[in-house]
């Protein structure tokens, strides 16, 4: 049986996958910061499931609470990181501004670091980030969220390029969707909608092929592929 970690499964994509990843085989530790939520996903399979609930942000206690996890699942092979927020900001109400980078900038690399760092000492592992594809060009609307999100898209590639220095079987997958039907998704005219469901195999099946980079869903790489043209 493989240990995965799901940082962010009480709800939307994290909480999917969280689902699948129990329904093939592993032991999967959930983490949030609703213990309600994460008691509902674990009463529905209680031998597939140890939540604990913990609040990213606070980054001491995550990683002694990721190491805790770690000894209760017996080992960790793989971990993802869904855990975010974005608000609609173009008032640029400084507070959002700073709660969105506290989550997705501060606890994003607590997360990454400590699992990289992890993986490298066991000599193996695979760690998944859910990014966005809002993270490849700027928004007006929700500038803060845009920007984290581009840096968790560097951040992963530096990740990425780090472990390949080592010569060790350690993976690294960005995950980029576009819109999903969580709360995430905001905002009039949106399209190419994605259910939670849909969203979470097509990510299972990129982290079982260890894919560098994955468009959630598959069609948002066109999208990709014309906001580069248009930054150039």
């Amino acid at each position: 049986m493989k240990r995965a970690i799901v940082i962010g499964a009480t709800s939307g994509i994290g909480k999917e996958l969280a689902k699948l990843l129990a329904e093939n085989n592993y032991l999967v530790g959930i983490t949030g910061r609703r213990t309600e939520l994460l008691n509902n996903l674990k009463n529905g399979k209680p031998n597939a499931f140890i939540s604990k609930a913990f609040d990213i942000t606070d980054t001491k206690s995550t990683i002694e609470h990721l190491e805790t996890l770690v000894v209760e699942l017996g080992g960790l092979d793989l971990l993802v990181i869904s855990s975010g927020m974005g608000e609609i900001n173009k008032e640029l109400v400084v507070d959002i501004e700073k709660m969105t980078i506290d989550l997705n900038v501060v606890g994003f690399t607590t997360v990454c670091n400590w699992a990289f760092n992890f993986f490298e000492k066991q000599k193996y592992g695979h760690l998944t980030g859910i990014t966005s594809i809002a993270g490849l060009r700027g928004s007006g609307m929700a500038p803060a969220y845009s920007a984290t999100k581009s840096f968790q898209i560097k951040y992963m590639e530096s990740l990425r390029l780090k472990a390949k220095g080592t010569k060790l079987p350690i993976y690294v997958t960005d995950i980029r969707p576009g819109f999903v039907d969580t709360a995430m998704a905001k905002g009039d005219g949106l399209f190419w909608v994605a259910s939670p469901h849909k969203a979470a195999l097509q990510i299972y099946r990129a982290i079982g092929r260890k894919r560098e980079i994955a468009y959630v869903t598959k069609r948002w790489k066109m999208v990709a592929l014309i906001f580069k043209l248009l930054s150039r």
